[in-house]
């Protein structure tokens, strides 16, 4: 009883259920060790004792962080302080001079009184003293002292009652952007392609977003890990996605041999890739990118650009100046900071000052190099903002980042050591599932008032019409994995959901982006509910929409949530053309994937898409005895336009007939994950130009954009 209810003090759960009528007890030594996770000491009864008694005896005064939104009562946080205390509330600076603290008293009837403006409650609200303010949206201090001279600070969040909402009905492009090649690339899509589709698909097609991978700064290494969701920081993007020619002082190189040998090389990396088979090649379009930018390095800043420069060092402030002397780092001791030598481990050493002087100007190149990405950033969501996009860009922001990056390095204290997320065992995995991600300590991101996650949040939506979350379910709980012990022997953690959330909608509020969520898979109950209430949007993929609670049949359009992003697949799973035809079992079998004999997968499989294609019949969206696969998937996504959905997402490769997946989960070497280009039917590759121009794509977008916007495709006369 101890250890549980120990473990219960600090959110570890001791227990599980991976559905409804079982539960699985999580084993003691997982407990224990994901307590010393969280710097609790449970290793013995005489330590678990001492635990729970210094754990019961803290001050209850406030917790951590209390969170008030607007126009809702105030939390129990507040109205249970004693009567009498005095309340005192430190403003968050706003960039100006200081706001005046203000403090009042905790009427009698402490039940009946509220924020003026902020919150709504069912009596008067209390008298204040004259010259009272309320708190502004933000995140300030609050400050408490009872009347029995008990103190206690917190953090206070103060956030609007929900994130900004997307147009009543919009639609996109979902693309992976290292897959996109325009004819320009350097072996792999840019911030340049970005801004191109996104003001191509926006004036030509009415398009109001384009939903991207997380551009997040990768781990360097060879080969560099390619997936877009292990990165070294999710705080920064990375320079590999700039369009090196979009650079204002890429003009005024002076060494031009060797910028125009390096464009040759560039040329002929796209050229392997779009005509030759080659894979995509991270690593040497970084070698030649990393090449020319220190050449455009060397060109001095106009006044106006130097300027622009240190205001961003003076925004990123010691986030972005701990995250350039990682990279400088990197590349003198190797990529992962556990192996540097000891006084470097410390970000804070007198060892890690002195190379950060030795390394000055590599710590500046990799800060330019951010800015340059930021601003790159910026002219994307601008330029789609001018092509009519509603919406805009919208970035995704992966569940964690690599154990040896550099966000780990910087923020030591926020990261449970020896721990990995990942997800426990489900009908679909067995062995349950180990990301190899370390997570966040609920505990350090409490004490500090979400610090790392604002700066993250506000950091990806400075530049973003709206953002993804992947995982999104991470705000509430996770699992977690003792380093060494399989993923079946991990258990939940939970984190303040309700602060997470108050922060997202505080962060996405001032940035006026919204916020769409992955909640697919398992779904704590309750999760969904609370994030509609925020205004949170959630990802509906069609294969997935049955009547669970029925008979499971497909899904009516008009039974589907309105609040959400509608998609016909993701980058986790098969192309819309593999999935009609089949494809992407046999592609599973061949890599020794299945679990149950091919023809068992196989039949499985035919009936579940057997059962969609004959709703689509019935409902007239795919003409009759048309078994075209072009066809069949524009009814799909004519099907995906009849839901209430308010953004109905197109997976680009879809437009063109692509029958690969992107990634494979469960693959490492055995499959390109996030390495292939978008390519045709037949496999081959296809650039930005050529999907402008695809009639396949024309005739399934005429299925979803506005009237309005609709015109012929190439070669055939409007209707």
């Amino acid at each position: 009883m101890g250890l549980s209810r120990l473990a219960a003090l600090h959110g570890v759960a001791t227990s599980y259920s991976p559905s409804p009528d079982v539960t699985v007890s999580v084993p003691d030594d997982t407990v224990i060790a994901v307590l010393a996770a969280l710097g609790v000491d449970a290793g013995t009864p005489e330590d678990v004792r001492r635990s729970l008694v210094a754990a019961e005896s803290r001050s209850r005064l406030l917790p951590p962080t209390v969170v008030v939104w607007a126009g809702e009562p105030l939390p129990p946080a507040l109205t249970a302080l004693p009567p009498g205390s005095t309340v005192t509330v430190e403003p968050e600076p706003a960039g100006g001079p200081p706001a005046p603290a203000t403090s009042w008293k905790v009427p009698e009837a402490a039940s009946s009184w509220k924020l003026p403006g902020v919150a709504e409650a069912a009596a008067d609200p209390a008298e204040f003293p004259p010259g009272w303010t309320q708190p502004p949206y933000g995140v300030h201090r609050v400050h408490v002292r009872a009347p029995d001279h008990h103190e206690a600070t917190a953090t206070l969040v103060v956030a609007p009652a929900r994130v900004p909402q997307p147009p009543e009905r919009t639609h996109g492009f979902l693309v992976q952007l290292y897959s996109l090649l325009s004819a320009r690339s350097w072996g792999m899509g840019d911030l340049g392609d970005l801004a191109d589709l996104a003001v191509w698909a926006g004036r030509t097609l009415g398009s109001g977003f384009i939903q991207v991978n997380p551009l997040h700064a990768a781990v360097p290494g060879k080969p560099t890990d390619p997936s877009p969701y292990r990165p070294s920081s999710r705080r920064f993007p990375d320079p590999v996605h700039l369009h090196v020619e979009s650079v204002p002082e890429y003009g005024h190189v002076h060494d031009r041999a060797t910028l125009d040998d390096l464009r040759q090389d560039a040329a002929a990396l796209s050229e392997a890739v779009l005509n030759k088979g080659a894979l995509i090649d991270r690593d040497a379009v970084w070698e030649l990118k990393r090449q020319a930018l220190e050449l455009i390095a060397q060109v001095p800043l106009t006044p106006g650009r130097r300027a622009a420069y240190c205001d961003f060092l003076a925004e990123q402030g010691q986030a972005l100046e701990d995250h350039a002397l990682w990279c400088a780092l990197a590349e003198v001791h190797g990529p992962d900071w556990h192996s540097w030598p000891e006084p470097l481990r410390d970000p804070r050493s007198p060892g890690t000052a002195r190379a950060r002087s030795e390394l000055l100007d590599r710590v500046d190149l990799h800060c330019r190099l951010a800015w340059l990405t930021a601003t790159q950033l910026a002219d994307a969501q601008r330029a789609a903002e001018d092509a009519g996009m509603e919406v805009g860009i919208v970035h995704d922001l992966a569940v964690g980042v690599h154990p040896a990056g550099a966000d780990t390095w910087a923020q030591q204290d926020s990261f449970a050591h020896g721990m990995s997320v990942g997800a426990p065992p489900d009908a679909f995995n067995a062995r349950g599932q180990d990301w190899g991600l370390p997570p966040w300590r609920p505990d350090a991101l409490a004490t500090t008032g979400y610090a790392a996650f604002r700066g993250l949040l506000r950091g990806l939506l400075a530049h973003a019409g709206a953002l993804r979350i992947d995982h999104v379910m991470g705000l509430f709980r996770l699992w977690w994995v003792p380093e060494g012990r399989p993923p079946t022997d991990g258990t939940y953690v939970t984190y303040d959901a309700e602060a997470m959330l108050a922060v997202l909608v505080l962060e996405a509020h001032r940035a006026g982006s919204a916020v769409v969520g992955e909640d697919l898979g398992t779904v704590e109950p309750g999760v969904r509910e609370a994030l509609a209430r925020r205004g949170v949007l959630g990802t509906s993929v069609l294969w997935f929409e049955r009547d669970w609670d029925g008979d499971g049949r497909p899904l009516a359009p008009e039974k589907w949530r309105r609040d959400c992003l509608a998609t016909a697949t993701t980058h986790d799973l098969p192309s819309t053309a593999a999935r009609l035809t089949g494809d992407h079992v046999t592609l599973r079998h061949r890599l020794g994937l299945l679990t149950r004999p091919l023809e068992e997968e196989l039949t499985e499989d035919v009936t579940g898409t057997a059962e969609w294609l004959a709703l689509l019949a019935r409902l007239r969206m795919l003409p009759e005895g048309d078994g075209n696969e072009e066809a069949a998937v524009r009814a799909v996504h004519r099907f995906l336009r009849a839901t209430p959905a308010r953004m109905t997402g197109v997976w680009l490769p879809d437009t063109v007939g692509d029958r690969r997946p992107q990634n494979l989960p469960g693959t490492w070497d055995q499959y390109p994950n996030w390495r292939l280009p978008i390519a045709d039917p037949e496999g081959h590759p296809v650039t930005l130009e050529e999907i402008a121009a695809s009639p396949r794509l024309h005739g399934l977008m005429e299925v979803l954009r506005p009237a309005k916007a609709r015109t012929a495709p190439p070669g055939e006369r409007p209707a």
